[in-house]
């Protein structure tokens, strides 16, 4: 029997009855489609590394889809942060209110140019699977849920079935439609068939009961390894690894609420999966929040930086440490030079900068 994919269901942390219901509609229906093994866990992102939770999640190595009240982009990097690799699967399934679940794989930063940038991922090794993620936030309905799944698991089983093809010789039709179905026939009033003990199909259910947590996710498909969080937080949060790359080491030594490295950040890599922002929570368009302080601007708001040093220096007034406003770890970006020859306005800017005002 091929190998069936794998649903995982992600509570919310709360138990709003809306956000309940539809967590067991999709658990009640997905038990009853075949070639599926569904998986319920509490919120993913509060998981504790070495919990029962997460250690769960790292036991299954094929192909997955998980469904959380997260953006997708933030649950994927969460996965990623504990070990839990794979490629980024495309997703058809759009919200209500907008495109929230497009497909991820080349997403970057909105600069043309910046994209020409190295990303940390490029150098990591990929395992040989995809995780789709689904925003359980995108319908209020569980039907487009479990249309959108039974599309990924026909889609996989298509493409196992042509490589089983190509490898050796092309499979008879009785042999396809056996693979397809992944299961024993079903019987007529469409539930799954019982097993040998006459029980009907459960989940997998994990315990746990995991904390509230807050700590930042790194999206390594932007990630350019610059640096500039480490040099900005002052909580000892950040590390790097044997190979120089930065990464989340002391996930809670982070203060709770703030976002501040998020907003440092030149290319929107580090995510908050429960900061109120959708910019800084890993919606796909991680530029929203730059636009939006750029317009800020405007009315004389702070800008993103401002604002960060400013959340800095609360957190440590609060663990009775000195605020240090923009003397630590603010970077220095300065436009880059033009390439060609110096004319009248490069020599009208230089005498203005030497002028003293």
């Amino acid at each position: 029997m091929p190998n069936r994919l794998t649903i995982v269901i992600s509570q919310g942390q709360s138990n709003n009855p809306a956000k309940r219901r539809l967590e067991e509609a999709l658990v009640g229906t997905l038990l009853l489609e075949p070639g599926l093994e569904v998986t319920v866990i509490p919120n993913l992102y509060d998981l504790a590394p070495d919990g029962t939770g997460m250690l769960c999640l790292q036991g299954i190595t094929g192909d997955m889809v998980v469904l959380s009240w997260l953006y997708a982009r933030a649950a994927h990097w969460t996965l990623d942060r504990n070990g839990i690799r794979g490629r980024v699967g495309q997703v058809l399934l759009t919200g209500d209110a907008g495109s929230e679940e497009d497909d991820e794989e080349g997403e970057g930063s909105a600069d043309g140019e910046q994209d020409a940038k190295p990303r940390v991922v490029e150098s990591r090794p990929m395992p040989n699977r995809t995780i789709y993620c689904l925003d359980l936030r995108a319908k209020t309905e569980f039907e487009p849920f479990v249309a959108e799944i039974r599309r990924i698991r026909d889609e996989a089983a298509v493409q196992t079935v042509n490589l089983l093809g190509w490898i050796g010789g092309t499979p008879q039709p009785e042999q396809l439609d056996r693979y397809l179905k992944a299961e024993e026939p079903q019987p007529a009033n469409g539930s799954k068939t019982r097993d040998q003990a006459g029980r009907d199909p459960q989940p997998v259910v994990v315990a746990e009961e995991p904390a509230r947590r807050w700590y930042p996710v790194i999206d390594y498909s932007r990630c350019t390894n610059c640096m500039e969080c480490i040099d900005f937080c002052l909580f000892g949060v950040y590390g790097v690894d044997r190979a120089e790359t930065i990464l989340v080491e002391q996930p809670d030594n982070c203060r709770k609420g703030c976002p501040a490295c998020s907003r440092v950040c030149p290319e929107n890599a580090i995510i908050f999966p429960q900061h109120k922002t959708p910019a800084i929570a890993g919606s796909p368009d991680g530029s929203a929040g730059a636009l939006k302080i750029d317009l800020s601007k405007l009315f004389g708001a702070p800008d993103a930086l401002e604002v960060a040093v400013l959340e800095r220096d609360v957190e440590l007034v609060a663990v009775g440490r000195d605020a240090v406003g923009a003397t630590i770890g603010i970077p220095k970006r300065q436009p880059p030079k033009r390439s060609g020859p110096r004319d009248e306005l490069d020599d009208l800017m230089d005498a203005l900068d030497d002028m003293v005002l």
